[in-house]
């Protein structure tokens, strides 16, 4: 009796350091799988604070709370099954997926730098947008649609990382990377747009210090955003370009990938003791540029296709 209770016991030791086993690597895959993902997290993480921009102090972190919770909402009920499905039972089009995705990407980031490029020409002129009045469910919504772009393409490049895994641990990650990117990114987001109110609270007590840092904090404020902006739109492009670098490579089509990598590994055997890095930019920069042109291209086509479109069906409407 006691010999069969401790041959139990010790099934059940197994069992336990079995599945323990099973958790560190599904957290390992998970954590792997959101480290590929990061440039797109840098952008999203980017993105949000412009949403709750010119709204009241008191309904910022309500708002971002809403969005998060949509955010999540897309993860868990919309993207992971879809992808999951897809994985299962359609692999092959994860990658063209992931591909149309990059070129999202590819287009935001070019339309930011023509949007930046056309709003400094406006400063230049002197000309400005009229205030408009705030709506918070409108704000809410637009910004649940941009996040449902952004993630679920850090869902499909999550994903893509762990598509050898069994469908029961492909979905456990998937899981755990929709809570950790989701509360990594709107535990940022409301970090960040609250820092001007500890500041501002810190600038009104009486210690020197304490007041310095405040007006520290405020005045770092706008600088932070627009770093952040500048980051974002680098990472969609780096991002978005890498995805289709390595798409075309997957579905056959070698030439780019191929010069790339020959160019990086020159790069890395001719710089010695920091090859590994100087390769690394090379494939980044060649990544962003690709992303830049492609997005470029986008946003042309776009332009004179679908918002011309738009634009001759709204002059059509007011001329009746």
């Amino acid at each position: 009796m006691a010999g069969g209770l401790v041959a139990l016991l010790d099934d059940v030791a197994v069992l336990a350091r079995a599945a323990a086993a099973s958790v560190d690597d599904i957290a390992l895959a998970a954590g792997r799988a959101s480290v590929k993902a990061a440039g797109v997290v840098v952008d999203d993480t980017a993105v949000t604070p412009q949403y709750v921009h010119g709204l009241a102090a008191e309904r910022e972190l309500p708002i971002i709370r809403k969005i998060a919770i949509g955010s999540l909402r897309n993860k868990l009920l919309i993207i992971g099954p879809a992808i999951l499905l897809l994985s299962e039972f359609l692999p092959g089009l994860l990658t063209p997926l992931l591909m149309a995705g990059g070129t999202y990407l590819c287009y935001e980031g070019a339309e930011k730098v023509w949007h930046r490029l056309h709003a400094s020409d406006d400063h230049a002129t002197g000309a400005a947008e009229p205030e408009k009045l705030i709506d918070e469910d409108t704000v809410v919504r637009g910004a649940i649609r941009t996040d449902f772009i952004l993630s679920a393409e850090i869902m499909v490049i999550s994903l893509n990382e762990v598509a050898d895994e069994a469908f029961a641990a492909r979905a456990a990650i998937l899981l755990l990377v929709a809570f950790a990117i989701t509360v990594l990114v709107y535990g940022v987001v409301g970090l960040i747009v609250k820092m001007d109110d500890v500041g501002l609270s810190l600038a009104e007590r009486p210690g020197q210090r304490a007041a310095k840092l405040g007006r520290g904090l405020v005045q770092a404020m706008p600088k932070l955003l627009t770093g952040l902006t500048v980051v974002g739109t680098a990472a969609m492009l780096w991002v978005g370009g890498h995805i289709l670098l390595v798409g075309m490579h997957d579905l056959g089509f070698d030439l780019l990938y191929d010069a790339v990598h020959d160019v990086e590994e020159a790069a890395r055997d001719a710089t010695g003791a920091v090859g590994g890095v100087v390769g690394w930019l090379v494939n980044t920069v060649a990544s962003a540029v690709l992303g830049l042109l492609v997005g470029a291209l986008t946003v042309v086509v776009l332009t004179f296709t679908l918002h011309r479109r738009k634009g001759t069906g709204t002059d059509a409407a007011a001329e009746h």
